[in-house]
């Protein structure tokens, strides 16, 4: 498979370091806030990611970090008036629901950087060794960027203009302020009761050495697979590969991956513009996780995206076409298949295709639904036998381990308020009380379930 490297700025053949396993390393969330769905846009495009190298026959270690302490969340804290822990502690949870409502897989591993500080020390303390380090006046200690001649490189930076000796304390900073990074913050009142001991003094680690620390620990000092937004090029990632290589004298990451920004409503997504979503927020809207994802999901990941909520709807609509396919699939088909009809074929090798050039998900997409249709045309024409069912449903199944857009099995159907609720339109609709109707379908399309109507009746699907 093909992967576009930030580093090369060129798409490239994919090859582990150790034969089919890959180490995947993809920057999780800052737990300051529950996450937006820009921030799932990242996520899932690293779901994706996971998922295909799955279905591509690799085995995959995915490391996800959990930024529990930096300048947001020790600011966050204090202004709560709560513990550290206790703040961030809400949106671990929430995020970690997030996962499951947005059907992403589990890492391998989650680690907080809170529960790392001992490893981002022993990093420190070789980057001292090696002559990149230095500690300044007030007790913090940076990264000396003019004694680690490759600095730059996956951003590429024009370093002529840097000024030696200049700093940069906080966390997130722009291109414009390239300078020696904290590696480690000494402690000030700013910092309230969030402090380690250390060989320079109480102090915390800055952000860019959290994710070097761990990174190395889960998956070695020389990896196959970074992974984050393209905000995070520079300066968080930029630094992880200066602190880890001027350390270990080793290449860092193989391949770096990022992904595009999201907009709404083709604008940056901002509070003060009114066009800020978190995923609870949508699903108050009475959109599903299932829809969500399929949005996310559906451009490529380095081209950006704009979300809206008729594209959402647009999401329910294509979900819908591909449910029915299913149904049509799975009550013609019997046994455990027999020979794949050769529109099935097409779709596969037209979805695998996409997927393992770059991640091409519109493409794949694209091979999907033109296997529906076709599928669609030759069951209605009987074309179709139970054995050729079976096969075509082991096809979708195959692409939904990439996708996972299948709907949720609900053994005992409807329940007992559901049902009231469509006996209830099926009474109103028997007396032309169009509106009524209306509204019940509303009703149940709020607490997951479509309801449609055709000639043999109300048909009922579930959204999740």
């Amino acid at each position: 498979m093909n992967l576009y490297n930030t580093m090369s700025r060129a798409v490239e053949e994919f090859s582990p370091l150790n034969g089919k396993k890959v180490g995947l390393y993809t920057c999780g969330p800052t737990v300051y806030n529950y996450a937006h769905i820009g921030n799932y846009r990242a996520y899932i495009f690293e779901d994706i990611l996971r998922r295909v190298l799955t279905f591509a026959g690799y085995d995959v270690t995915q490391v996800m970090n959990l930024t529990d302490v930096d300048d947001k969340t020790i600011r966050g804290a204090i202004e709560a008036g709560v513990s550290l822990d206790d703040y961030t502690r809400t949106y671990k949870d929430a995020f970690f629901d997030d996962l499951k409502t947005l059907r992403i897989e589990p890492a391998e591993h989650y680690p907080a950087a809170t529960g790392h500080v001992p490893e981002m020390i022993a990093l420190i303390e070789r980057l001292f060794e090696n002559g990149v380090a230095y500690q300044s006046d007030d007790g913090s200690v940076y990264f000396n960027v003019s004694a680690y001649d490759d600095y730059g490189k996956l951003a590429h930076l024009d370093m002529a203009g840097l000024q030696a000796g200049a700093r940069v304390a906080q966390d997130e900073y722009d291109k414009e302020n390239v300078a020696d990074f904290a590696l480690w913050k000494a402690w000030d009142e700013a910092d309230g009761d969030v402090a380690w001991e250390s060989p320079w003094g109480r102090g915390r680690p800055g952000w860019h050495i959290e994710c070097s620390a761990m990174s190395m620990k889960y998956l070695g000092e020389s990896f196959d697979i970074h992974t984050g937004g393209v905000d995070n090029i520079f300066p968080h990632h930029e630094n992880e590969i200066a602190q880890a290589q001027a350390a270990t004298g080793k290449p860092f990451v193989q391949s770096w991956l990022h992904c595009e920004h999201l907009r709404v409503e083709g604008k940056k997504m901002a509070k003060s513009l009114c066009n800020f979503f978190t995923l609870r927020d949508l699903l108050e809207k009475g959109y599903t996780g299932r829809e969500i994802r399929y949005l996310l999901l559906s451009a490529h990941y380095r081209q950006e995206l704009n979300f809206t909520l008729s594209a959402l709807d647009a999401a329910r609509t294509a979900l819908g076409r591909l449910d029915e396919f299913r149904t049509r699939l799975t009550e013609n088909a019997e046994g455990d298949g027999g020979a794949l009809p050769e529109w099935a074929a097409v779709g596969r090798d037209g979805f695998r295709a996409g997927v393992e050039d770059d991640l091409g998900m519109p493409n794949s997409l694209a091979a999907l639904f033109d296997m529906v249709h076709k599928g669609n045309r030759a069951l209605d024409a009987g074309e179709v036998d139970a054995a050729g069912a079976a096969a075509a449903l082991a096809v979708l199944d195959e692409m939904d381990g990439v996708l996972a857009l299948k709907p949720e099995a609900a053994a005992a159907g409807p329940d007992d308020a559901v049902q009231a609720l469509l006996d209830e339109r099926a009474a109103a609709r028997s007396e032309k009380r169009w509106a009524d109707s209306d509204r019940i379908r509303d009703e149940l399309a709020a607490i997951g379930w479509e309801v449609r109507d055709t000639p043999e009746g109300q048909k009922l699907r579930s959204l999740s």
